[in-house]
């Protein structure tokens, strides 16, 4: 091969390299840029509400009071005149002046092992001893569960199928690597979105409305990301409204509650406040609590007595984590060590937020009852919302309340030598998981 063959090939490669490197350049800018626009796109909001207006904002389509901040002491005589007018609603219903024993329940968060309370649930339908709730709060994955908990038996198929018929791709869909800095979450819930929108319809609005015609109510925590507070939705309120907007905003609160930050995008609503628009950045209502009471900071017992609607009333926690050390060697890495943290964090939030509940219901001479995932529960969990998981988690939670529970009468105090139970003031509940 002569010299200026060779110089001709070299150039030729040389070019051809050129051209490649170029090529990767013009991906990478591209891709750099489309994640810059999308981050910009994810990133562009309304204002945030300044702080001095953070209590009177209210949803521009609602200007009736529907949500709450449960730390205000204006928003906790909203919360009192509340249960005092469905007391009115509900002696008119049944008419009659004296009320009859009542029951709460306060679902937990947890993510997809809310199928534990969703079996749990359909399990209790199946005992013939589930009580028809006064009351249904729920926090994250319980969000999901409450109004169908609300709402009774004929839902327990709806609760069947969202806990046992999906899988990852049903909830979320993964974002691209870059998401971590250059987005609002690592996936999107568009799935998730649309599962709510095939079961939350104008059917179960009309069913909750009619249900807050008799003096039930329904409440869902939030947390406002902005505000650093929890807030409590009125569901029952806003389905009684009879606005249009009605369904829309309980799927966005729905959504808001069970978005895990970082995980999932935050929900954006817009609000007025002093007549300004602003907008409100809403996450999982596990940020501030993993399970709530609403009315912890007034006495039920003396409110109670006060309006004539003293009865006798039981408090069921239906907590879906086990509440157990799981131990385990963490590697000594960023990421295990974060995420074994957190993970720690959230279960002692949840045992910390029992005890609140624990605590209102012994000031207020009321019967405490809890459910939770015992260490019993043998399963593989390899990743989040594994259907084979969660399906056995499912019937897990339906045998032991099928075959009669034996309700836990004060939260965990301490843990025995071998870790394997809870002990304290009560026995441990599942200890023999039926076959």
């Amino acid at each position: 091969m002569n010299s200026r063959r060779r110089v001709s090939l070299l150039q030729a490669a040389r070019l051809r390299l050129r051209s490649v490197l170029a090529l990767i350049g013009a991906l990478t800018l591209f891709l750099v840029l489309s994640f810059s626009v999308r981050a910009w796109y994810a990133s562009g909001r309304h204002h945030a509400v300044p702080p001095e207006l953070a209590i009177e904002a209210h949803l521009a389509a609602f200007p009736e009071e529907v949500r709450y901040f449960p730390r205000d002491s204006a928003d906790i005589e909203l919360l009192e005149k509340e249960f005092i007018d469905s007391w009115d609603r509900e002696k008119a219903f049944l008419h009659r002046e004296d009320l009859p024993p009542t029951s709460y329940l306060a679902i937990s968060g947890g993510g997809d092992r809310g199928a534990f309370g969703a079996g749990f649930l359909n399990g209790w339908t199946q005992a013939g001893t589930r009580p028809q709730f006064k009351l249904v709060t729920g926090v994250s994955t319980g969000a999901l569960i409450a109004p169908f908990a609300f709402l009774g038996p004929e839902y327990d198929k709806t609760l069947k199928a969202i806990f046992t018929s999906v899988s990852q791709k049903d909830i979320e869909v993964r974002r691209f690597f870059a998401s971590a800095l250059l987005d609002d979450a690592l996936a999107d819930t568009t799935p998730l979105a649309q599962l709510l929108k095939l079961h939350v319809n104008q059917a179960l609005i009309d069913a909750i409305a009619a249900e807050y015609a008799k003096g039930r109510l329904l409440f869902i925590g939030t947390t406002n990301l902005d505000a650093r507070r929890p807030v409590i939705w009125n569901v029952t309120k806003i389905a009684a409204s009879g606005r249009p907007e009605s369904i829309e905003l309980l799927r966005k609160v729905m959504l808001a509650s069970a978005a895990i930050p970082g995980e999932f995008p935050p929900v954006m609503l817009d609000v007025v406040a002093n007549g300004k628009n602003y907008q409100e950045m809403h996450v999982d209502g596990g940020a501030t609590t993993q399970i709530f009471l609403d009315w912890g900071a007034f006495n039920m017992r003396e409110v109670a007595g006060g309006q004539h609607a003293s009865r006798e009333r039981k408090v069921y926690a239906l907590v879906n984590f086990r509440l157990d050390p799981d131990w385990g060697e963490v590697e000594r890495r960023t990421l295990p060590i974060t995420f074994q943290a957190i993970s720690t964090l959230i279960q002692y939030q949840v045992i910390m937020d029992l005890y609140r509940v624990y605590t209102t219901t012994q000031s207020d001479g009321i019967d405490f009852n809890l459910a939770y995932i015992p260490a019993t529960f043998q399963a593989s969990h390899t990743a989040e919302f594994e259907p084979t998981f969660m399906r056995k988690l499912y019937e897990f939670g339906f045998k032991v309340a099928a075959a009669g529970y034996p309700w836990t009468k004060h939260p965990p105090l301490q843990i025995d030598s071998d870790h394997k139970q809870l002990t304290g003031q009560f026995s441990p509940v599942g200890a023999h998981p039926p076959k």
